[in-house]
């Protein structure tokens, strides 16, 4: 799709640079998108591993579009990105495409109601809701109503907007065969710069169907989690609120063009293990005209959470793809320098021991062995031969400069309440935690503490309001001082190896 090569456009960026400026001017002044970069190219890519090949819904339609296509897109967004998310019909909820946003921080917020429902004696009913092809059946002219009437888009811009999404095409590239083009009439192009965006204004209704019933919600894209905490004395009315709201959304997609799939509607009840004996009447939640069975364990947003949140199976699922890739770097390790073998480590492994580590914050200390035992054997594969002259695996992990897992845990939680204090998170994990402000001048109100909440059970210290300020009030007074997220990561990393190893 590029008639001109990206290497040539970076190599040559100074010559470009005026022609692309001049070309996004022309196209932002006169309302216009330009026509020749309507035109996509559809790869089809399996949507998992393993997936039947011959069934077409197991595929996902990735747009190759115009780099320089992409570099307007890319300066429109930068024009109008903060004025939708100002709006106050955007959805703050909505973690996905946003600056600071991200799946960790939408996890966190969901489990810190839950981890607080329970210490509160609720339980917490949680639905697990997906879309089939939910970028490809968005409605134009529902959009376009959108953008006006919800969020105020009028003149040149609401024009641009209209220009870009109307009168588009592509077509199907499989090696080197190309199918017949086709003109698009809805839906946004997936792999585009603005799509995803535009697809968060489409369904930011929903938090407001949800708000109506008192419902808790958390999306990422197309991943909607709807929750509502259960009272054992009267379980039935919140269950109620539950499926009504579930109803009305149904309901909306219907008018609105979207397909929720029940096949993909998962449910679960959240709580402790002495609470669960007081539901043990609910075995499905209604959605529409489905009903959804309540599971053990259900997967959102790349962790699995079970029903009494011990993280048994999301530590499961890291250890076994984590070994899965320890055994094929053991076979290569030969053949690699240290570095490489470092590099490969982190790319494969460690980012899966990180990702979302934040929320293992309490689990059992089986389960830190478990992760501990695995980063273990990593150490030792990525040392090779000279493994041997460590005498223990703390040795290693020290030589290899590497946090053992309790640690990468507390230093990721560390790191996000800094960023809540520096305006760098979102919303709705920054006003979970106060300044710790003392009853009369005392030298600790210059420390920069912050208040831990009273809590009930192990469990409720689990969450992030009384997790965070846990572990952030444990720092030392001037790494907690630190203004810059460079200093303070660097500080926080020595303070904690040093803690670990000494």
């Amino acid at each position: 799709m590029d008639f001109v090569p990206t290497s040539l456009l970076k190599s040559c960026r100074s010559t470009f640079s005026e022609l692309i400026t001049t070309l996004a001017n022309l196209s932002f002044s006169n309302g216009q998108f330009p026509a020749a970069f309507k035109s996509a190219s559809v790869t089809p890519l399996l949507k998992k591993p393993g997936l039947d090949k011959s069934e077409p819904a197991n595929y996902r339609p990735i747009s190759n579009i115009n780099n320089i296509s992409k570099i307007i897109e890319r300066l429109f967004l930068n024009r109008f990105q903060q004025f939708v998310m100002q709006s106050p019909n955007f959805n703050s909820h909505q973690s996905a495409y946003r600056p600071k946003h991200s799946t960790e921080t939408a996890m966190l917020c969901t489990l810190d109601k839950v981890f607080h429902s329970a210490d509160n004696g609720h339980s917490t009913l949680l639905v697990s809701l997906d879309y089939s092809a939910a970028f490809d059946t968005i409605d134009h002219s529902i959009l376009f109503d959108r953008l006006k009437y919800s969020f105020g888009f009028t003149g040149t811009a609401f024009t641009w907007l209209q220009s870009y999404l109307t009168g588009r095409s592509q077509f199907v590239k499989l090696g080197n065969h190309n199918s017949s083009s086709t003109s698009i009439t809805t839906g946004v192009p997936q792999g585009s710069v603005l799509g995803p965006l535009l697809f968060t204004i489409y369904t930011s209704p929903i938090a407001a169907i949800a708000s109506a019933h008192c419902v808790s919600q958390q999306q990422y894209a197309d991943d909607t989690q709807l929750y509502i905490a259960l009272s054992p004395n009267d379980s039935s009315t919140s269950i109620v609120n539950l499926e009504l709201c579930l109803n009305d959304l149904y309901y909306w997609c219907c008018l609105n063009g979207l397909a929720l799939n029940p096949d993909k509607t998962d449910s679960i009840l959240l709580g402790t293990r002495q609470r669960a004996n007081s539901y043990t009447d609910i075995a499905t939640v209604k959605v529409a005209d489905t009903s959804a069975v309540l599971k053990n364990k259900i997967k959102i947003l790349g962790v699995t959470l079970d029903s009494h949140l011990t993280m048994d199976s999301q530590v499961s699922d890291i250890c076994r793809s984590a070994f899965y890739h320890i055994r094929a770097m053991r076979h290569i390790r030969p053949t690699i320098t240290d570095d490489v073998a470092k590099t490969i480590a982190c790319s494969f492994v460690t980012s899966r021991l990180d990702y979302v580590n934040s929320a293992l914050y309490g689990i059992s200390a089986k389960n830190i062995h478990r992760l501990q035992r695995m980063q273990n054997t990593l150490a030792r594969v990525v040392l090779g031969s000279s493994a041997s002259k460590f005498s223990h695996s703390t040795d290693m992990l020290r030589y290899l400069h590497w946090l053992p897992v309790e640690y990468r845990i507390k230093f990721k939680l560390a790191k996000l309440v800094f960023n809540t204090r520096n305006n760098s998170a979102p919303l709705y994990l920054t006003c979970l935690l106060d300044d710790y402000v003392p009853g009369r001048s005392l030298r600790s109100s210059q420390s920069n503490l912050l208040t831990v909440p009273s809590y009930r059970l192990n469990f409720g210290a689990r969450s992030f309001r009384v997790a965070a300020p846990t572990v952030w009030n444990s720092l030392p007074a001037d790494i907690r001082a630190c203004s810059l997220h460079s200093t303070f990561t660097c500080h926080l990393k020595t303070f904690y190896f040093n803690t670990a190893f000494n």
